[in-house]
């Protein structure tokens, strides 16, 4: 089988995380792979690092038809060609007739706009969407997707990468300037508003006279930083952290005692599921694929969406239990390697790539 994967996106988030993973398990199945990609961005340099040919793509818009065209002519030759950003969506109609399945993967749980065109762009262009979580379904659903079009493949992560080599944590930790009777809070993620982080601080606020030990640490970049940081200016020196963007999520993760997830909005979490493997209890909003990779009471804790007494409540709870953490974190690595691998990933996604393509 031959497929051409098509991120053209300049910057890297999670779903670069999961293309990457994906290329990797496909090919260790014999599957040709190729990728479609910016080529100045880091998913194309971590690809070509890997030994993924490459074909250069820049997209400067959902209506770039120059770059549809060339897109369309790269199509022959391929068994399936596989969208994994709206920008590479955009671009499928005119890679309809070209002998090659087409499949989408939606990751996030918002409905997505456009009316009639996003339900001909899911329904039409397209053969299946792959839909990350139930959370993403539903969502795909109240725009007008055919359900027979969506098939729900979770997202995953390689469970054993996601474990640090010994003493890494307690390294960074002491980088960090934090002792071993703080409990660090760490946040992994793009500083965006969806991902709540200005809700964790309204939390932290709160529970500087309460729960003194704890420390944050926002690892990520991204538009809101500034106005986080002024928001973190009421906690006083040393409480948090802007780590910026890290590579070294293990040794971040290894770190921690608890990581936070109080996001607006999240299709599924992959840096959920990467605290989960690292055996870290989480602490996460109830909204889209997160409600559905957290077993609350037993694999970490959720709670409302915007609600910092809540959030902070939680945080509380597990900044004075340590064996509470140690059980929930236990059970969220048995979840994930049962559940959540990138193995089961691809496994999902090639039996979506094994249906025929639409007339």
């Amino acid at each position: 089988m031959r497929v051409l994967h098509v991120d053209p996106e300049p910057a890297w988030g999670g779903g670069e995380t999961q293309v990457l993973a994906l290329l990797a398990e496909l090919a260790a199945r014999d599957v040709t792979v190729r990728l479609a990609a910016h080529p100045d961005g880091p998913l194309a340099r971590a690809a070509a690092a890997r030994g993924v040919p490459l074909v250069p793509l820049r997209v400067r818009n959902h209506l770039d038809l120059g770059a549809a065209l060339a897109l369309r002519r790269l199509v022959p030759g391929h068994d399936v060609v596989h969208f994994h950003t709206a920008r590479a969506h955009a671009l499928a109609p005119l890679c309809r007739g070209r002998g090659a399945r087409l499949v989408v993967t939606r990751r996030m749980d918002y409905v997505p706009t456009g009316g009639p065109y996003a339900r001909f762009l899911y329904n039409r262009a397209v053969d299946a969407v792959i839909a990350i979580s139930e959370g993403v379904r539903q969502a795909l659903l109240r725009v007008g997707v055919r359900d027979d079009r969506i098939r729900v493949v979770p997202s995953g992560v390689d469970a054993d990468a996601c474990v640090a080599p010994p003493r890494a944590g307690e390294g960074l930790r002491a980088a960090w300037g934090f002792t071993p009777d703080d409990v660090v809070v760490l946040v992994l993620g793009a500083l965006e508003r969806r991902k709540g982080h200005a809700v964790l601080l309204e939390a932290a606020v709160e529970l500087t006279a309460s729960a003194t030990r704890l420390r944050y640490v926002f690892c990520g970049d991204g538009g809101e930083a500034a106005a986080l940081a002024r928001a973190a200016t009421p906690l006083g020196a040393g409480v948090v952290r802007f780590a910026g963007f890290r590579d070294d999520v293990a040794s971040c993760l290894a770190a921690a005692d608890i990581v936070a997830l109080p996001s607006l909005r999240e299709g599924l979490g992959v840096a959920a599921l990467e605290a989960m493997a690292a055996g870290r209890v989480v602490v996460a909003s109830q909204v889209g694929g997160l409600a559905e990779v957290v077993a609350h009471g037993e694999t970490g804790l959720l709670v409302s969406p915007g609600d910092a007494r809540d959030l902070g409540a939680a945080l509380a709870h597990l900044a004075a239990d340590r064996e509470l953490r140690r059980r929930l974190g236990a059970a969220g690595r048995a979840r994930v390697r049962a559940r959540y691998t990138t193995a089961r990933m691809a496994e999902g996604t090639l039996a979506c790539y094994g249906e025929a393509p639409c007339a």
